[in-house]
């Protein structure tokens, strides 16, 4: 009787428990976003992922030119062909310098170059850094989005605001999943 009686005032806590993320907004774990060249053909796809220790991201390109590219999560999402600046700037909810390498950086956006081997498919998995989903004062999906995109040069990872990584070629806007 004990043990009915136990699972009977559990079973609401655990309940409330389940719903409260899914009323609050929360959305999960992770965002996802297919990539997009300047004409509209699918190019990729990039996943983010939220863990104990901040954000992962993962991304497969295609159709780009061999070589390093310079790959950034931006703070809106939008990807307005063919030039992407519909993206807006990186993400950076801590108003950091620009750059892995840089002492005074780094966005929060900022990820390591993506390297495209020579029939044009590259993949990147990295830790991001600090940040959440959709929760708290570091989110990615805040109320106007944000975007990964994939640059035609390589990041320098120092020079502020953008790394010296040339025009937007790639793009996708981040969705929950």
């Amino acid at each position: 009787m004990r043990r009915l009686t136990s699972l009977a005032l559990l079973l609401p806590m655990s309940l409330a428990a389940c719903v409260a993320p899914m009323q609050s907004g929360m959305t999960g774990s992770g965002a996802i976003a297919d990539l997009l060249d300047a004409n509209g053909r699918p190019s990729g796809r990039a996943i983010i992922t939220q863990s104990a220790d901040g954000l992962w991201i993962d991304v497969t390109a295609t159709g780009i030119t061999p070589g390093d590219h310079g790959l950034h999560v931006h703070a809106v999402g939008q990807c307005t062909a063919p030039e992407f600046t519909s993206a807006g700037p990186h993400w950076n909810p801590g108003g950091h310098q620009h750059g892995r390498k840089n002492p005074q950086g780094t966005h929060a956006g900022d990820a390591p170059n993506l390297r495209a081997d020579a029939t044009g498919k590259g993949r990147l998995k990295s830790w991001l850094g600090a940040g959440t989903i959709a929760n708290g004062p570091m989110a990615l999906l805040d109320a106007d989005g944000a975007a990964v995109v994939v640059h035609a040069d390589p990041d320098d990872e120092m020079t502020d605001p953008t790394g010296k990584s040339g025009k937007r070629i790639l793009c996708g806007v981040l969705r929950a999943r």
